[in-house]
């Protein structure tokens, strides 16, 4: 399979192209800044320069020939500000998709955040309430766009653990949990490259005791 992933220096993005360079997978990771690279491809990943927030989706699409499927792991990340919740996590994801049109590419996967079915807690601030805002947008749009076969994965509280390879992977609403990061780059590479079962659908994913092949394999069932 042919992947690329937007936001590939991300730490989850990391992961997955390592996981899927491993298993003889060929990615191509999205980044915006140039001295990202080498790191990128130490993941065996082969690095592409592009700025989501500085592109068009023909530019953009040029990048995606030939792919199988995109990945959307892009995020402003923590120290921005509101407009760019929504530079990067609302317009980027839309981009990608419009990218991925212009490029035949039919699948998504949209990496969000759980809490995006509530209005935020005004208690955290305005960029948190910006942060949930843009990622239901930008799931309203994946979700309604029907030149995608789009899956929607929305991970719990992130952890640096290892990952435990077990997992609770189920459609919304789940209770707010922690899940690593290593377990999401997994499951991810698992919704990928299993059939397109999932696609149209909307899953949260926690850390959990459940197979991750199990877990994916009973989506379909």
């Amino acid at each position: 399979m042919d992947v690329v992933i937007a936001g590939g220096h991300g730490k989850i993005a990391m992961r997955l192209a390592a996981r899927l360079a491993g298993q003889g997978h060929t990615v191509r990771s999205i980044v915006r800044n140039p001295g990202h690279t080498e790191e990128v491809r130490g993941t065996g990943a082969e690095p592409v320069v592009a700025d989501l927030e500085d592109t068009t989706a023909d530019a953009l699409a040029e990048h995606l020939t030939g792919a199988d499927a995109v990945v959307f792991a892009a995020g402003a990340g923590p120290g921005s500000d509101a407009a760019r919740k929504e530079t990067v996590d609302r317009d980027g994801a839309t981009l990608l998709a419009d990218a991925a049109a212009i490029a035949g590419i039919r699948r998504y996967l949209l990496v969000s955040s759980p809490g995006v079915d509530s209005e935020p807690d005004p208690e955290l601030g305005e960029v948190w309430a910006a942060y949930i805002r843009a990622k239901k947008a930008a799931e309203d749009a994946i979700r309604a766009d029907d030149r995608l076969d789009a899956t929607i994965l929305r991970p719990g509280k992130l952890t640096d653990d290892p990952g435990t390879g077990k997992v609770l992977l189920a459609p919304p609403p789940v209770e707010r949990a922690e899940v690593t990061r290593d377990d999401t780059a997994a499951v991810i590479a698992a919704l990928l490259l299993g059939p397109d079962a999932t696609a149209g659908t909307t899953l949260e994913l926690r850390e959990g005791d459940v197979a991750i092949a199990d877990a994916v394999a009973a989506l379909g069932a």
